[in-house]
């Protein structure tokens, strides 16, 4: 989740015309929506004297204020020299999903330069981060203080992989439930009570750290998501898995997001589309398609 110093300006220029573009597809609705529901002075003397126009008309106060987490997202992207470390392509994935799907409930496992943006596209809807690092929560919060974020403690290394992956192959955790009553080793049981009661949109899996031995790996967390997926009451979660060129990303993902799920894969960014489990047509299915 933590930006590497040197990507380039492309990068910067499409989260701030990402940003723009979701700015000014909230004025127009907002605008329109007042237009119809509520036809104001202006408009009824736009109808009455078109001669009059320029004396009669005054701007409204809908189309010259951004909200200030956009505007603040703008601010901070277009004068840092830390951009996010996804790409171009692989942060297009997710922006275009969340272009349908926003305002919606947005899962991030990770904290760093680019929550911000995914809070800004998520604007409206609720975006929780789960991060690792408690110090690091502290410097984001100063920064930014209105994004939501929560500490989260991992049991596992990335050298118990192999191991943790046999596990998850017993039939407790492949049974459909909520990851905090499970008792397979796999699930996270710690994380707040808001996580696991969210029927989440999306979720995306870009930490704890994974790229060295003792780092705690990504294992728990991908197989948590694709838990909360499957366990969600109806209709379907989104969910995104980066570094997928790692051995662990690369197999947790396949393994309990199922292969028969992914949508696409760009760069080392891999989209599952998982649908309940627990809806009518989704009773019967099994763990993987």
């Amino acid at each position: 989740m933590r930006a590497k110093t040197h990507q380039t300006l492309n990068l910067k220029f499409l989260i701030l015309a990402i940003s723009l573009i979701f700015f000014l597809f909230l004025v127009f609705k907002s605008s329109f929506s007042s237009f119809k529901e509520n036809p104001s002075p202006i408009s009824q003397a736009l109808l009455r004297k078109p001669s009059n126009l320029i004396s009669e008309t005054k701007c409204s106060p809908i189309c010259t204020k951004i909200p200030p987490p956009l505007a603040q997202a703008l601010i901070h992207y277009s004068t840092s020299s830390i951009t996010p470390q996804q790409t171009i392509e692989e942060i297009s994935v997710t922006s275009r999903v969340l272009e349908k799907k926003s305002p919606c409930n947005f899962l991030v496992f990770g904290l760093g330069h680019d929550s911000l943006l995914w809070s800004s596209l998520n604007h409206g809807g609720r975006t929780i981060f789960l991060e690792e690092d408690g110090a690091w929560i502290e410097e984001i919060k100063r920064r930014f203080p209105m994004l939501e974020s929560y500490h989260v403690t991992y049991n596992s290394k990335v050298n118990q992989a192999e191991d943790l992956m046999q596990v998850g192959k017993k039939r407790e955790c492949t049974a459909v439930g909520d990851p905090r009553y499970s008792v397979c080793e796999l699930a996270l049981k710690g994380l707040p009570s808001e996580v696991y009661e969210m029927k989440w949109d999306l979720i995306m899996v870009d930490a704890p750290t994974g790229y060295y031995d003792e780092a705690p790996g990504r294992m728990t967390a991908i197989y948590t998501a694709g838990m909360m997926a499957r366990n969600r009451e109806d209709g379907e979660t989104h969910v995104f898995v980066h570094d997928v060129n790692r051995v662990v990303e690369d197999k947790f993902s396949i393994e309990y997001l199922c292969d028969g799920y992914m949508t696409k894969q760009v760069g080392r960014l891999r989209h599952f589309t998982i649908p309940s489990h627990r809806d009518e047509m989704g009773s019967g299915r099994p763990f993987c398609p």
